[in-house]
Parts: structure tokens; C-alpha cells; sequence
């Protein structure tokens, strides 16, 4: 069943719209919204299926959904804003003003190795109770005092979801404010953008919930893992919940701060957000970054074979970078960040793009058909 696709869709982008509905039909979409703009002007505004799995709530024009590492890009532009404000620098030693920090190889790892994946801190060997992540003092302390998996700043591997932890807790120290509480000033605020870490209570009636594929994992870890398989499952489930599994669609999963994994947004506020950064940080009015601080931002600072992903990634300040295989079409000034399951933002300063697709649906999380039809439909109709 098929629930009506609502919305505009400018004429030159005709063939957006027909890789939208295709998602529906060809890869079972269940609910989901994507917004572009082109130059400043809104494109596409799509918006269809249900809001939830059972398919008996159609997806609303403002619906919110959790995004997963889109996160980690708006983190980024938080980042980039306390650096542009003059209160931290991409160079500043994390052990500068957290000092728990410096142990264990961590001494002169930096803000930017932080951002570009390099703290050697994916995963955290000590098994934690469940649901753990809700409390961001242990989260955070345990981070401090762990022992690298591979010695920090050398080598690089995708810190799924304790970037937002080590990040986070370095811009609390260096703001006095949570990053849920820097979004909503300096981002969302700003931009009148439906952009939420930390979703209060009386919003969740509107967040559609989220189809996960498997059953939460065991409290504890399988037996007999050795170090590189103990790094790969804790890097995911320690604490069981960590990535999502059974507490995605819960109210402690959307009222909790996890920059890494729970940002929940509306594909019209990722796609503003994006447009603000395709024209330099600054659009309609409202600047959110200086164009110089963004071009170091979207710098890169670890390209090559990614100790986690097990294949090759490029990160700048925490934000993805275009490779080959896995680009924001074929621009290769764009940047941004995919989530779990397909959602992406991102911009693109040549063709002033700015891109939001968000649904419920969990899918391929390298190569996603959704996502990637949406882009190479869009850079179709800009040739």
C-alpha cells in the first residue's frame, strides 16, 4: 500500500520526483521526505508514506525522525562556530581543558583529531550496563580514561558514536552548553530549521517511528572475541542500545544528547542548514559561519583505510568528504554526512545545492539505492 506523495516539485526536477516515488515502489520506502534548493530556491519538497511501520500514520509535511549521523555534521558546524566566535581553535590540545583526558598516548591529541576520527576511541572495552548512553558524565569519563585502540592521532577509523561524546564534551568545556543547547541557539534558532538533539516531550507525538531490522544485542559482549572483534562489536554495542537497537523509537532515546546518533530533523531543516553553508555560511540574512572558517571546516584531515569501516573514508572537521565510490554527486567541493539507513545532508557550493533526505526506514548504510537515486535524479536535471 501506497500512501499519496504530497508536496512541490519545480518541473526542470521532474525526474526527483520520479526517483522518490520509485523508492516507494522499487525499494519499500515506508515514509520519508527530501527538500533541495538551487541557488537559494526551494526545488523539491517531498513528502509521503506512513510514519510508521505498521503503515497506519501517513507522514506529515513536518515530520521529525531520528537522523542518526547527520548529527555529526551539524556537530561540525557547531564546532566550526565556536572556533569562528574565538573560543576554541582546530589546533587546541583536548587535555588543555580536559584534563582527565590526558592519558594514555591521549596528550596532544586536538580538537581536529577528534573531528577527523584520529582519537583511537571508537569503542569502549569496560562493559557498560545497558542503555548507558543516556548518562553523558560516564559516557564521557569512560572516554577519557580509555586506552586507544591503535595509537592516537596516526591512524583514522569512523568513531560511529563516540564522536559526539569526545566532540561534545569539548565544546561543554570550552561553551559551558550542551551541543543540544548550541544547535538550538546558533543553528536552529537562527534559521527557523526544525533541527532537535535532545527533542522535548512535547514533540514526540510528531517524530515517526523508526524500523529496525534486527532484535536489540545481548547485554554482553559474545565470548571468545579477540581484541579486533572485541573493537568492532563494542565500537556498535557497548552499551547494548548504543547504536539504537530496541530504544530507537523510546522517549529516553529522543529526550537524551548523543550528537553522534540522535538527532532527529525534518528534511527541510537539514536541506536550510545546508543551503546556509552551499552559499558560504551566510544566506537569506542569516550568517552562521564565516566562509573562511567553513573552507577549513570542509578541509580534509584523514582520507585513506579506515580502521572501522574496513575500506577507504575521507573526513574534514567532521564532516564526510566525496570519494570515488561514495560522493555528493559530482561536485567534488561538496560535503556533508550521510546517517544510518540513508538519510543524508549535504551542499554543494558549485550547483548551490543544499540537500535533506530523511525517512524510517533502516537500509544499506554504504550504498544506499534511496539516497543515491535521489542525488544522480537531481544532478540529471542540472547537466
Amino acid at each position: 500500500m501506497l500512501a499519496p506523495i504530497h508536496g512541490t516539485c519545480d518541473e526542470a526536477f521532474h525526474a526527483v520526483r520520479d526517483a522518490f516515488v520509485n523508492n516507494f515502489v522499487e525499494h519499500g520506502e515506508i515514509g520519508a521526505s527530501v527538500c533541495i534548493t538551487v541557488n537559494g530556491t526551494k526545488v523539491v519538497d517531498l513528502w509521503g508514506g506512513f510514519s510508521n511501520p505498521e503503515r497506519t500514520s501517513q507522514w506529515q509535511e513536518d515530520q521529525l525522525v531520528n537522523a542518526f549521523s547527520i548529527g555529526k555534521g551539524v556537530t561540525a558546524v557547531v564546532a566550526a562556530q565556536c572556533v569562528a566566535n574565538g573560543l576554541i581553535t582546530y589546533d587546541t590540545r583536548v587535555a588543555s581543558i580536559w584534563p582527565a583526558f590526558a592519558v594514555h598516548g591521549k596528550e596532544e591529541l586536538t580538537l581536529r583529531d577528534l573531528l577527523g576520527h584520529r582519537a583511537g576511541l571508537p569503542a569502549i572495552r569496560k562493559r557498560l550496563a545497558p542503555n548507558a548512553m543516556f548518562n553523558w558524565k560516564l559516557m564521557t569519563e569512560s572516554l577519557a580514561t580509555e586506552t586507544p585502540w591503535w595509537p592516537a592521532g596516526e591512524e583514522h577509523g569512523y568513531h560511529v558514536n563516540t564522536y559526539g561524546f569526545l566532540v561534545g564534551e569539548v565544546l561543554r568545556r570550552a561553551t559551558g552548553k550542551s551541543v543540544g543547547q548550541l544547535i538550538s541557539e546558533t543553528i536552529a534558532t537562527p534559521l527557523g530549521a526544525e533541527i532537535y538533539l535532545g527533542t522535548p516531550t512535547h514533540l514526540h507525538s510528531r517524530i515517526a517511528d523508526y524500523e529496525w531490522p534486527n532484535d536489540p544485542f545481548p547485554e554482553a559482549e559474545p565470548a571468545g572475541l579477540d581484541d579486533e572483534q572485541l573493537l568492532q562489536f563494542n565500537t556498535y554495542y557497548n552499551p547494548s542500545g548504543l547504536s539504537g537497537a530496541g530504544v530507537v523509537n523510546t522517549a529516553p532515546w529522543r529526550l537524551a544528547e548523543m550528537p553522534s546518533t540522535n538527532v532527529h530533523a525534518s528534511a527541510r531543516a537539514i536541506s536550510t542548514l545546508y543551503t546556509s553553508l552551499a552559499h558560504g555560511g551566510t544566506h537569506n540574512n542569516v550568517s552562521l559561519l564565516p566562509q573562511e572558517v567553513l573552507n577549513t571546516a570542509s578541509s580534509e584531515v584523514s582520507y585513506g583505510d579506515d580502521r572501522i569501516l574496513h575500506r577507504t573514508s575521507r573526513f574534514g572537521h567532521g564532516f564526510q568528504l566525496p570519494i570515488p565510490e561514495r560522493g555528493f554527486g559530482p561536485n567534488v567541493e561538496s560535503f556533508g554526512h550521510f546517517g544510518a539507513g540513508g538519510s543524508v545532508g549535504f551542499c554543494d557550493s558549485v550547483a548551490k545545492v543544499g540537500f535533506g533526505y530523511v525517512m524510517n526506514q533502516m537500509g544499506p548504510r554504504w550504498q544506499n539505492p534511496r539516497n543515491r537515486a535521489l542525488i544522480d535524479a537531481l544532478y540529471s536535471c542540472l547537466e
